[in-house]
C-alpha cells in the first residue's frame, strides 16, 4: 500500500469525519453500553463526538484519511471539551445503565487524566469496511509528529480493548482499567514524546 494521504478536517469536512466515527465506534463496547439500541446510537453518537472531540475541529487537529476511510480528533494542549455538556448529553440520552454509572467512571478517568499540558486523543477510527488496510497507523503517526516536535504527552482512553496493542506499538503505556457498575473496561493510556 502506498502512503495514505492525511488532510487536516476543514469546515466542510467535519459532517463525513464525524460519520466515519460513527461508523468505526458502531461495535464499540463503551459507544454501545451508552447507546446499545442501534436507532439511539445513529441519533446520539455524531453528538457525541462533536461535543467529546469537536475543538479538534476548531483548532486545525483533526484529520482524515483517503476519502474518509477514517479520521482521529485530538485536542492539543489547554484544550478539553465542556464537561458539562458531555454529561448533560450522556445523562439525557445514554442507557439506564449509564445514568447509573456516570459519575463513577467520569470520577475515576479524572484520576487518570494527565495535569500537565497535553495532546488528548477522544477518537481515532476507521471504517470497518476499510481496516486492516494501515490507515490507522497512518493517523497514529500523523497525530504524533506535533506530540514528539513539542515534548508533548499524549493521552487517550481506549474503549476497546482490541485497540491496545496499536496504541503501545506507537509509544502508549496502559495505566490501569476504568470501570464502575456495568460499564465495560475503559484503559487510560499515556504516551511521553520520543
Amino acid at each position: 500500500m502506498t502512503h495514505p494521504a492525511i488532510k487536516t478536517v476543514t469546515t466542510s469536512d467535519e459532517a463525513p469525519a464525524i460519520a466515519v466515527t460513527v461508523l468505526a465506534f458502531s461495535s464499540d463496547p463503551a459507544a454501545r453500553w451508552t447507546w446499545p439500541d442501534p436507532q439511539q446510537y445513529l441519533m446520539h453518537f455524531p453528538s457525541f463526538v462533536k461535543t467529546l472531540g469537536g475543538k479538534a475541529f476548531e483548532h486545525g487537529s483533526a484529520y482524515f484519511v483517503d476519502g474518509y476511510a477514517g479520521a482521529a480528533l485530538w485536542l492539543p494542549p489547554e484544550v478539553g471539551p465542556d464537561e458539562d455538556a458531555l454529561i448533560a448529553l450522556l445523562q439525557r440520552t445514554g442507557s439506564a445503565s449509564v445514568q447509573k454509572d456516570l459519575l463513577a467512571v467520569f470520577e475515576q478517568m479524572a484520576r487518570y487524566h494527565p495535569q500537565e499540558p497535553h495532546w488528548h486523543l477522544p477518537f481515532i477510527g476507521v471504517d470497518p469496511s476499510q481496516q486492516g488496510k494501515g490507515y490507522g497507523v497512518a493517523l497514529m503517526r500523523h497525530a504524533l509528529i506535533p506530540c514528539d516536535r513539542d515534548h508533548a504527552l499524549a493521552y487517550l482512553e481506549s474503549s476497546n480493548p482490541k485497540n491496545i496493542p496499536l496504541y503501545e506499538r506507537h509509544g502508549f503505556e496502559l495505566l490501569g482499567t476504568i470501570q464502575a457498575g456495568s460499564s465495560p473496561p475503559i484503559f487510560p493510556m499515556l504516551r511521553k514524546p520520543r
